[in-house]
Formats: structure tokens, C-alpha cells, sequence
């Protein structure tokens, strides 16, 4: 027989026709409500036949699902959301067939269409990296599973939006046969940016615990790479999706005369140091992370004046304002500094800003930094790089529904070249008028973004 536990909260709406549809199911023998202090008649709703009802002793869905796998009584158990009304009539036996016939000691449901934000910008990226073999599962943060008790009681279930995520590992270092079932349309209710964000940094929480719980070889790799982030901090405002057009900036020697980092460099008397670490380190992230530490002790306000100190090319604030006037979506990707890049942004009323983020502690810096995973090779990728701004493109490009044909890139590195060989078009700019030795679609050498008005326009 087979137990159905739903944690509910608030879900008076909703929960009846959860249970209704259910219990339907002749293999279910018990209905296990775990209630996490409703304030609504979610209780009242779900007092049907075959339902016990039970108060969570601490709020969060991960607590209502470990007192419910404790309280429940067969071995096979599938958990349900609460909120949802389009689940397929057979949910129960597309979920348990798999354990029933010995194919599956673990099952997570997959859904007929495409997976949310956090999962393609946060989860995808951070199991590609440190849980290969997870990577076969399309949507890891679905909650509709199902599982044996005997499995269940060894998972650690986090209080949190890592839950899912972290019964999926936990069942994969357990030694579980897991499958994945398409459970076909389901409709969830839309988060906001706000809410994607907190998600973001929890699911990113309970891959990494669990990383330097399997892989303690890995610690370093993780303290160098810190890939905990909140990923939708840099994503564009929803208000913005519509637009068809997108403009993307690098920073150094394109928005601005100059480096920020060199800048520092002088202003804080670290240039050798620098000289040493750019020389010394080929790899992107403990290049990064090396770097970081040249600004531990600087405050705020002296990181900002910095960058006040180095000229924004000229035309620049012009170029934006009739480019946004057309519907362009304008923002920067850089490898320096979100405390920059957000000042430029603000500065220059640009829409988004994607870089490393730069620790704080009492506005002091810490001199740590934490490296965006939408920097990491995903499914859009096309390039071999495991570190490239040209997959933040593709993310975005994806999320916004732009046509890659209307993107104009624009930068002056070798660190930009795969941004603006993948973009429509590609604008090699440099505001020293040094030489540029990649290929673009264009290259500009003065000390003007007009021409880039004909380019867009």
C-alpha cells in the first residue's frame, strides 16, 4: 500500500481538490496533511476519509515532509503539493509504478514543459560541475516524488526551496535507483524576482553542503569558485520582457577610459601584486578569486570614487538613451566587480548588470567574491569554455525571447570574443585605440560609441 503525504500551507483553495483526486487510488491506504500553521481553513478543507492531519513543529516544507515520512506507515511514499489542481488523473501510478515493479527505489516527476528560471541559471549549472551524473534529470527542483520509506530516512531534508534538490542527491550518494517520469502539464503559480532570488541562494546552498560532504577534494575548488549567488539579481526586471532587442556592454576600456582593476591598482598601491597574479594565473577562477583579495579592507565609498575617477567614453549616456528610447534592453557583462558594474549601471540608467560579486561586511570589503553560475557552461552554451561571458548571453537571450540576430555586443578583449562572435552583431571597441587582435562583425578604434547608433539602428 502506498502512503500520499501533502504539506500544506495557507491552501484552503486547493487542498480538497488535492485529496479528492487522490484518493481515488485504490492503493492508497492513508492521506498524511502536514500542516505548517495554516492561518486559513486549510485544515477544515482537507477533513476528508483516509486523511490524517498533523501540525509541522517547525515551519518549512522540509520539516512537514520528514514528520510526515516518520508518521507514515507503508513503505512506499509519494509527496504531493498542496496547490495544484492539473495534476493527470493517473499521478499516483506514473509515480510509484517504477518502485512497484523493482525499476526504482526513487522517482521524481518531470512536467511537459520547460523547466523555471532557477533550475536552467542555478541547479543545472552547479550539479554539471559537482554532480555530473545528476545531470540526466531535466527538472531536479520538482517536489512531486515518491520514494521508499527505507531511502527516505537516510535523506537530510533541508527547511528550505533546497529541499527537492537535496533529496535528490542524497538519494543518488545513498546508492538509490532513481527515475524520472514526465507527469505531463502541470500549472504552478508564478514567483516573483524577488522570491526566484531566495530560491536561487537556498537550492545553491544544499548542492554546495552536500559537495563538501561527498567531495572533500573539492573544498578548494569550492572556496575558489564560491558559487553560492543570488542568480536573479541580475536578471532584467519582468516589466522588460516584450522588448525585442538587446545591447550588451563590457566595462573595462569600453564603457569606461580605462581599467578599473589597473585603476585600483595605483590608486590602492597594489599594482605588483596584480602584475603577479595576472601573470601567474591562466585559470579564470583562482585568477578571480586572487584578485578579489587586492580589495580586502576597502571600503564602499573608496571603491566608488575609483571608479568616479576613470572617464565614461564619450557619447556613451547619449547612445543609451535613444537606444532605450527604441526598446533596446542595455546592461553590462564583466568580469570585474558587481559593485562597479551596478554603479555604472545606475549611472548611466542601463536596465541589468552580470559580474562577479564582491563580499561586504560593514560596507568594508572582504576580499572574497563570489563567481555567478550564469557564467558557467550550460545547455545553451557553444563554446568550450567552462568560464565565458557568451553563456550569459545565450541565458538571456533564452529568457527574454530575443532572437540572437538582435543582440549587439560590444568589447575589447580576447576575454570578450566568444560575446561578440555569438551575438548578432559584434563591435570590437576599445577606448584606448590599442590594437584589437580578434575578429568581430565591426571594429571601431575611436573614442566615440556614435557609430554604434548605425550598427543599432
Amino acid at each position: 500500500m502506498i502512503t500520499v503525504i501533502i504539506p500544506a500551507l495557507n491552501e484552503e483553495k486547493t487542498i480538497a481538490g488535492v485529496i479528492d483526486l487522490v484518493s481515488k487510488s485504490p492503493e492508497i491506504s492513508e492521506i498524511l496533511l502536514i500542516d505548517d500553521k495554516s492561518m486559513d481553513s486549510t485544515i477544515d478543507m482537507a477533513r476528508k476519509p483516509k486523511v490524517r492531519i498533523y501540525t509541522s513543529t517547525k515551519l518549512g516544507k522540509g520539516t512537514s515532509m520528514r514528520e510526515g515520512m516518520l508518521l507514515a506507515k507503508n513503505e512506499i511514499i509519494v509527496y504531493l503539493d498542496a496547490d495544484i489542481l492539473t495534476y493527470p488523473e493517473n499521478i499516483i501510478t506514473l509515480l510509484t509504478d517504477p518502485i512497484m515493479k523493482g525499476k526504482a527505489d526513487f522517482v521524481k516527476s518531470c512536467v511537459s514543459r520547460q523547466a523555471g528560471r532557477v533550475t536552467e541559471l542555478v541547479a543545472k549549472p552547479l550539479l554539471s560541475f559537482l554532480f555530473p551524473d545528476l545531470t540526466v534529470f531535466s527538472q531536479p527542483l520538482s517536489g512531486m516524488i515518491a520514494g521508499k520509506k527505507s531511502f527516505l530516512e537516510k535523506v537530510e531534508f533541508e527547511n528550505d526551496y533546497g529541499v527537492d534538490v537535496g533529496i535528490l542527491i542524497d538519494m543518488h550518494s545513498a546508492g538509490a535507483k532513481i527515475s524520472e517520469v514526465n507527469i505531463g502539464f502541470i500549472e504552478n503559480r508564478m514567483q516573483t524576482w524577488e522570491q526566484l532570488a531566495v530560491m536561487s541562494r537556498e537550492v545553491s546552498r544544499a548542492i554546495l553542503r552536500r559537495a563538501k560532504k561527498i567531495e572533500p577534494r573539492d573544498v578548494e575548488t569550492l572556496e575558489n569558485l564560491n558559487l553560492i549567488r543570488t542568480q536573479m539579481d541580475f536578471a532584467i526586471r519582468e516589466s522588460l520582457i516584450g522588448r525585442d532587442r538587446m545591447l550588451i556592454f563590457d566595462m573595462d576600456n569600453t564603457l569606461l577610459e580605462g581599467s578599473f582593476i589597473t585603476t585600483a591598482a595605483d590608486h590602492f598601491n597594489f599594482r605588483d601584486d596584480l602584475i603577479k597574479i595576472v601573470t601567474e594565473n591562466s585559470n579564470p577562477y583562482t585568477r578571480t578569486k586572487s584578485l578579489a583579495r587586492l580589495m580586502k579592507g576597502r571600503s564602499l565609498n573608496e571603491i566608488l570614487d575609483v571608479v568616479d575617477s576613470i572617464k565614461v567614453v564619450r557619447d556613451t549616456e547619449f547612445v543609451i538613451s535613444e537606444l532605450r528610447k527604441k526598446g533596446y534592453i542595455i546592461g553590462i557583462i564583466s568580469d570585474s566587480y558587481d559593485v562597479v558594474t551596478n554603479h555604472l549601471k545606475n549611472k548611466l540608467a542601463m536596465d541589468f548588470s552580470v559580474a562577479n560579486e564582491l563580499e561586504f561586511s560593514n560596507s568594508i570589503a572582504t576580499g572574497e567574491v563570489k563567481v555567478p553560475s550564469a557564467f558557467l557552461r550550460n545547455k545553451y552554451s557553444k563554446c568550450n569554455h567552462d568560464f565565458c561571458k557568451s553563456n550569459v548571453l545565450f541565458q538571456l537571450a533564452e529568457k527574454y525571447k530575443i532572437e540572437i540576430k538582435n543582440i549587439l555586443s560590444i568589447g575589447d578583449s580576447e576575454n570578450d570574443f566568444c560575446l561578440l562572435k555569438e551575438s548578432g552583431t559584434g563591435v570590437a571597441f576599445c577606448s584606448e585605440n590599442k590594437y584589437l587582435n580578434y575578429v568581430a562583425d565591426k571594429i571601431i578604434s575611436e573614442k566615440s560609441f556614435i557609430q554604434i547608433l548605425d550598427f543599432a539602428l
